[in-house]
C-alpha cells in the first residue's frame, strides 16, 4: 500500500458493488476525501437512477454525473469506424472505446478540483486497468493512481457484500448475480456464469438487447443509409446526428437479432476470456461503410485501410488511445475516407445484415469494363503483355532452376 500522504481522490464510479465498496475502503485505508465521477455513456437508466445519493451514502463527499453520450459516439466511435477496426476479426471494441473518454473526463475533473489522486475499479485480471492507467499516464502523469483490486483482500462478491453490510451501506447487488455485464450506447457485453466453460452454449440470459435471430421477423426489412466521408449522416433519408443514428440503428438491429457475437478473445495481459457481445447498430454501420469502400477504394488503398484497421484494433484494445500511433493511424484513415460517400440499401433478416444496393459518386466500378457481354472499351489482347511482365520473376526463377 502506498505510504504517501494523499488528500483527495476522484473515483471512476459506476454505482455497482465494486465501486460502492471502494469509497469506504479508500477512506479507511488512505484517510482521503473521495469524489465520485460518473460517466453517462448510455448505460441502463436503472444504473443511473439515484446514483448520486448512493455515492454520498457510501461516503463520497460529492458525486459528479456527466452526460458523455454524444461526445462518445461523435469523437470516439465514429472516427474508429472509418478505420474498419475489428479486434481479432470480430469485436467492434464497445468496452475498449468507452474507457479513454471516461478516463479523460475523470482527469479533467481531478485537475479542476485540485485532487491529487485517481482511482478505478478495474480488476487485476482485465484489460480495463491498463486502459485507464494508460490514459492517466498520458494526460496527467503527476497524479497518483490507486487500483484497489490490486491491493485489497476483498476477492469475492460475498466478501464485498459482507464488507458493505458491516458498515451499514445498502446495495442492491446480491449473491445471485451470475454474469458480469458492461453496457453503453454502443454495445453490451456479457461474461462469466456458464460462459466460463467454452463448451457451454450461451442461453437467453447471455443476451440483453437483441431478439434471438430464430424469433426475429419472418420478413426482411430494408433500410437506407447515407454516408459522407466515411460517416453515417442519415437513416432512411432522415438526417440525424451521430448519436441519433446509432440509437435508431440499435433499434433496427435489435429487432432483427443483428450484432451478436460469441467469442473467446485474447486479453492484453495474456488471459483468454469468453464474452457474448451485442452491437446491433454498430454492425449495421460497419457493413454500410465497408460496402461503399468496395466501390471507391482501389486495391492498394483498400489493402492499406485493412492494415490500418488491424493495427488500430490492437491500439484501441490495448488502451493506447492518447498515443501518437493512434493519431497517426486515424489521420491515414481520415484521408482514405475523404471520398467514402454514397448510399447503401441494407437487408436486415434474422441476424444478418447484407448490403444489397450501393452507389457512390466516387465509384471506381464501371459496368462498361466489368461486363461479361460485348464492350468497346477493353482490349482483351492487352492482358498478354501484362501477364508476361507480372510473371517475369517467376519465369526467370524457373529458367534458373532448369540450368
Amino acid at each position: 500500500m502506498n505510504n504517501k500522504k494523499l488528500n483527495k481522490v476522484v473515483l471512476a464510479y459506476s454505482g455497482g458493488l465494486d465501486t460502492s465498496a471502494i469509497i469506504p475502503w479508500l477512506k479507511e485505508n488512505y484517510n482521503v476525501e473521495v469524489v465520485a465521477f460518473v460517466a453517462d455513456i448510455g448505460q441502463s437508466q436503472k444504473d443511473l437512477n439515484g446514483i448520486e445519493e448512493k455515492a454520498l451514502k457510501s461516503g463520497a463527499s460529492s458525486c459528479h454525473v456527466v452526460d458523455l453520450k454524444e461526445e462518445f459516439i461523435e469523437k470516439y466511435v465514429y472516427p474508429i469506424l472509418k478505420t474498419g477496426a475489428l479486434y481479432e476479426g470480430n469485436y467492434l471494441l464497445g468496452t475498449a472505446l468507452a474507457r479513454p473518454i471516461i478516463a479523460q473526463k475523470q482527469v479533467e475533473l481531478a485537475l479542476n478540483i485540485r485532487a491529487d489522486t485517481l482511482c478505478h475499479g478495474a480488476t487485476g485480471k482485465g484489460n480495463d486497468q491498463v486502459r485507464f492507467e494508460m490514459a492517466y499516464a498520458a494526460l496527467a502523469p503527476q497524479l497518483n493512481v490507486i487500483a484497489p483490486w490490486r491491493e485489497w483482500n476483498l476477492n469475492s462478491r460475498e466478501s464485498l457484500l459482507k464488507y458493505l453490510s458491516k458498515r451499514n451501506i445498502s446495495i442492491t447487488a446480491t449473491l445471485e448475480k451470475i454474469y458480469s455485464k458492461d453496457e453503453n450506447i454502443w454495445h453490451i457485453s456479457t461474461e462469466g456464469g456458464i460462459l466460463e466453460d467454452p463448451w457451454n452454449q450461451s442461453n437467453a440470459d447471455c443476451w440483453d438487447w437483441t431478439v434471438d435471430p430464430e424469433n426475429a421477423p419472418e420478413k426482411p426489412e430494408y433500410i437506407s443509409l447515407t454516408i459522407k466521408e466515411g460517416s453515417i449522416v442519415s437513416v432512411n433519408n432522415q438526417k440525424l446526428n451521430p448519436l441519433k443514428c446509432v440509437e435508431k440503428l440499435n433499434n433496427f438491429g435489435s429487432q432483427h437479432g443483428i450484432g451478436r457475437i460469441d467469442i473467446i478473445e485474447n486479453r492484453l495481459i495474456g488471459i483468454k476470456s469468453r464474452g457474448c457481445y451485442e452491437t446491433p447498430g454498430g454492425t449495421i454501420i460497419n457493413t454500410a461503410i465497408r460496402a461503399i469502400e468496395q466501390l471507391v477504394l482501389d486495391r492498394e488503398s483498400f489493402q492499406w485501410r485493412e492494415k490500418i484497421g488491424l493495427e488500430m484494433s490492437s491500439v484501441v484494445y490495448d488502451g493506447r488511445w492518447f498515443s501518437q500511433v493512434r493519431k497517426s493511424l486515424q489521420a491515414a484513415a481520415d484521408s482514405l475516407s475523404s471520398e467514402i460517400n454514397g448510399e447503401v440499401i441494407l437487408k436486415l433478416y434474422k441476424g444478418s445484415v447484407i448490403a444489397v444496393q450501393k452507389k457512390s459518386p466516387n465509384s471506381l466500378y464501371s459496368q462498361e469494363y466489368a461486363t461479361f457481354g460485348e464492350d468497346e472499351v477493353y482490349k482483351q489482347s492487352d492482358a498478354d503483355g501484362f501477364i508476361r511482365l507480372f510473371s517475369l520473376s517467376s519465369r526467370i526463377r524457373a529458367r534458373n532452376q532448369l540450368k
